[in-house]
């Protein structure tokens, strides 16, 4: 449990869900009642907002993380990890809840199958942290924390909201940041068909700025006014595990780092894109060299 903390700046505090990962390369499918041998196994720590806090360290800016990790061997390692790759950690709540664990069935062509199993997890109680030392220029948020994360909407930092998919958390979120970064899925979710021009119409009316990212068909966008449309890179992806959580780290950082506009979205698209080309969300998620490669391109 945390209390008491001393002032901390960040570039970008990230908050929501944390993982521990167990990444399955395999064949094919698994059929009903088959048995498939996985070619390479991959333990690492995963969620989209602990992905994106690993995203922005890579990028060599100053970044913490708000999620719940349990005291088991998996929080622990989960934690050891995130201290190495020099994200700050204070904010991370331990408890005797377990920590959350998912596997992923990785194909051959780089789509994936994921089961999650949080067990009792429960959100985070606002009252197990003391943020008000803490001032960050971005804060990305996931959802999965919306108590917490409506405490940081009241700063002054820049908001982010990666809306994944449509549910309490993310739609208690979504009208309330600066920036609503959603997948197609979130889209078609919340207009109830799949056009996501005509989602980004609706979004936009509340939402002063909005990205639907569309997987190999790029994104769209439209921030103040003014729309656009950018292609996606091309790559022969080995795993698309942890694309839109590298997506949106970047993102934050690249807000934090003041890019403009397009750049932005540029920076954004070229991490997801260097995230594809490894297997696990974690080891894929690029330092600032694999980027810069991917925007010189």
């Amino acid at each position: 449990m945390s209390s008491g903390v001393s002032a901390c700046e960040l570039d970008v505090i990230c908050v929501g869900h944390a993982s521990y990962d167990h990444v399955f390369s395999v064949p094919h499918h698994p059929a009903a009642d088959e048995k498939l041998f996985a070619d390479t196994l991959v333990g690492c720590g995963g969620g989209p907002a602990a992905n994106a806090a690993v995203t922005v360290a890579r990028m060599g800016l100053k970044t913490g993380l708000v999620v719940y990790l349990g005291l088991d061997v998996y929080g622990q390692l989960h934690e050891a990890e995130l201290r190495g790759g020099g994200v700050d950690t204070r904010y991370v709540v331990r408890g005797d809840a377990p920590t959350p664990v998912s596997v992923v069935l990785v194909k051959p062509d780089g789509t994936r199958a994921l089961v999650c199993y949080k067990g009792g997890t429960a959100k985070l109680d606002c009252t197990q942290l003391d943020l008000s030392g803490l001032t960050a220029k971005v804060a990305l948020f996931d959802g999965h924390e919306p108590d917490v994360s409506e405490l940081l909407l009241r700063g002054p930092q820049v908001t982010v909201l990666d809306a994944g998919s449509l549910h309490a958390g993310t739609e208690a979120l979504m009208f309330r940041v600066d920036h609503l970064v959603c997948s197609e899925k979130f889209a078609s979710q919340w207009v109830g068909e799949s056009r996501p021009e005509l989602a980004l119409e609706q979004l936009a009316e509340l939402s002063p700025a909005v990205v639907i990212t569309l997987g190999e068909r790029g994104l769209i966008w439209r921030k103040g006014g003014e729309s656009g449309t950018l292609p996606a890179f091309p790559v022969n992806a080995v795993d698309t595990t942890g694309a839109g959580d590298a997506f949106h780290g970047a993102y934050a950082a690249a807000l934090a780092l003041e890019l403009p506009w397009l750049d932005t979205l540029r920076f954004a698209s070229a991490a997801g894109t260097a995230c594809c080309e490894k297997l696990g969300a974690r080891p894929g998620m690029p330092d600032r060299a694999a980027l810069e490669r991917w925007l010189k391109a």
